[in-house]
């Protein structure tokens, strides 16, 4: 049986709950649970215990927030006193770790005294940071913590390992294993925090540097004889994979995968989380409409790129929260499209499809608009049926045919076929309820919403027929793509890509909202954003940014 579903009716059965994911994960009404060591649990002159250290903000005064990541007393415009990271505070992110063992234990317990061919009531988690990945040489990427283990422990450091474990009596213990502070690694790539301020700066019971990995791990399953949870597939650290497969043989214990967990987790949002998805939406939806406010024709693809990533990172993103695609004309029926090399033509709409990444979280927005600032009479008929298409399938959301995210797609199919029937471009001879579900297909051959959160494809294995509860945040992103090829279309609508699309949160009243409403898609006020720059005096349609 699916691992969310089995979570569902174990964590709260008196809770009315979801088909898959109940409402009693939800964070804000998480319990504290304490995090203890248990007796006997090994030391040594390099382990660090929370209660040998000083206060997190004497520590920070005294390295001037000089640690391995931003801090409140090194970036104070951008984290508060209490947060860990940008907009969540340390005592969630411990009631995350807390909350992710209680949940594995319940469920391995509703098998009764025996699980997976052992009676053991305790568990043991592992997960690993991402590592450095390299362009060339010794030219790294830009750093990006694997998301799992950003939000069970806001580190930013990679090669790190989280440990987490649960005993018979229910205590949760967390443990960190980092690089050692080396002065010369540091004067070539920067601070790191090192074992020794890991306990207060994250809140783990105790911190270790990489090197003692293995051994810690043999004594705390030789101490607790845990199941073992460990991602194999999805890890980042082969050495780490190599360490756990043996420790994997040591103990006679299979390897289980953890990630139904997290994701189950992760798939709703706390109140800060939810703070935080406003704030990454609203940033790209002010970015979008500049960046619409300035097309004309005769810029590059290029251009529009260059000008969406500027402006959201002078709205304090950390960075775009993918490869956008900007399409312009019948580049715009290539659905990832990302050469994003060709120039804008007078005729052309633009599609572009953008987000960002502000404090670990993602937005993701798709608008179409002309480059010229007019609709040719085609497109405008194309763009105002999809945006009156997407506006009924907002609208059907939590409602009959709108109640999960598959639904939703089935809805936008069907109505797209009969919207595409209404204006020539389906035939009449299609009246069976799956027959316009396949032509709304043909034309918008991409599934209209996914989960978003730290990713932009967010909690890729928690299914899209899951009932769509508060928490939850997704796209509704409804497409028509007419390929020059389509020879039973008038030859008027060929070449014509479009896309709108939003981001949307069900917040914790029930509501349904709009993250990006910010963003400008009425075909009249986009008509009039896009025409703003061609009456600026001086303008161009070969001036470039």
């Amino acid at each position: 049986m699916n691992t969310l579903r089995r979570l569902d009716r174990l964590i709260a059965p008196t809770v009315c709950r979801s088909a898959a994911i109940s409402t009693s994960l939800w964070p804000h009404r998480w319990m504290s649970q304490s995090t203890t060591i248990s007796p006997g649990s090994p030391s040594s002159k390099s382990t660090v215990n929370a209660a040998e250290v000083r206060g997190v903000a004497q520590i920070l005064r005294q390295q001037k927030g000089n640690l391995g990541q931003p801090t409140s007393v090194s970036h104070p415009h951008l984290i508060q006193p209490d947060e860990l990271v940008p907009g969540v505070e340390l005592t969630e992110i411990k009631e995350r770790r807390s909350q992710l063992m209680q949940n594995i234990r319940a469920y391995a317990r509703s098998f009764g005294g025996e699980f997976n061919g052992h009676s053991s009531t305790c568990h043991m988690l592992v997960l690993g940071a991402a590592s450095k990945k390299y362009m060339s040489g010794k030219i790294p990427y830009v750093f990006r913590q694997n998301s799992d283990f950003y939000y069970l422990t806001g580190c930013l450091e990679p090669d790190a390992v989280l440990l987490l474990t649960i005993d018979e009596a229910q205590n949760v213990q967390s443990e960190l294993f980092m690089r050692p502070k080396d002065p010369h690694a540091e004067l070539w790539d920067g601070p790191r925090t090192g074992p020794e301020l890991a306990v207060p700066l994250f809140g783990v019971t105790e911190a270790h540097p990489l090197s003692q990995l293995e051994a810690v791990l043999a004594k705390r399953a030789g101490a607790l004889k845990p199941h073992i949870w460990f991602d194999q597939k999805s890890t980042d650290l082969p050495s780490l994979a190599e360490n756990m497969m043996r420790l994997s043989g040591d103990q006679h214990r299979p390897l289980l995968p953890a990630y139904t967990f997290l994701e189950a987790m992760r798939l709703l949002k706390s109140r800060d989380e939810m703070q935080l998805m406003r704030r990454t939406c609203d940033i790209a939806s002010r970015s979008f409409n500049e960046v619409m406010a300035e097309t004309r024709p005769g810029q590059s693809e290029h251009h529009l790129f260059a000008a969406i990533d500027y402006k959201c990172r002078m709205r304090n993103a950390s960075y775009l929260a993918y490869p956008p695609v900007v399409a312009a004309g019948q580049n715009a029926t290539v659905i990832h499209y990302v050469a994003n090399s060709q120039l804008l033509g007078q005729h052309d709409l633009v599609l572009m499809d953008a987000g960002c990444e502000y404090g670990g979280y993602t937005s993701d927005i798709t608008r179409t608009w002309p480059a010229s600032g007019l609709f040719t009479e085609p497109q405008r008929t194309l763009y105002d049926m999809l945006h009156q298409l997407q506006g009924e399938i907002i609208g059907n959301v939590m409602k009959p045919g709108g109640e999960t995210l598959d639904q939703l797609f089935e809805t936008t199919c069907y109505k797209l076929g009969k919207y595409l029937q209404e204006i020539g471009l389906v035939g009449k001879s299609f009246s069976e309820y799956k027959e316009l579900v396949s032509q709304g297909y043909r034309f918008c051959p991409h599934h209209v919403s996914h989960y978003l959160g730290m990713d932009v494809h967010d909690t890729p294995h928690v299914p899209r027929n899951t009932r769509i509860v508060p928490g939850m945040v997704f796209t509704i992103e409804p497409g028509i793509y007419i390929g020059q090829d389509c020879g039973d279309v008038p030859p008027e609508f060929r070449g014509i890509g479009i896309r709108i699309e939003d981001d949307l949160l069900i917040n914790e009243n029930g509501h349904v909202e709009v993250l990006t409403e910010a963003c400008v898609k009425d075909p009249r006020a986009l008509q009039e954003l896009c025409k703003q720059q061609q009456r600026k005096p001086g303008a161009s349609s070969a001036e470039t940014f």
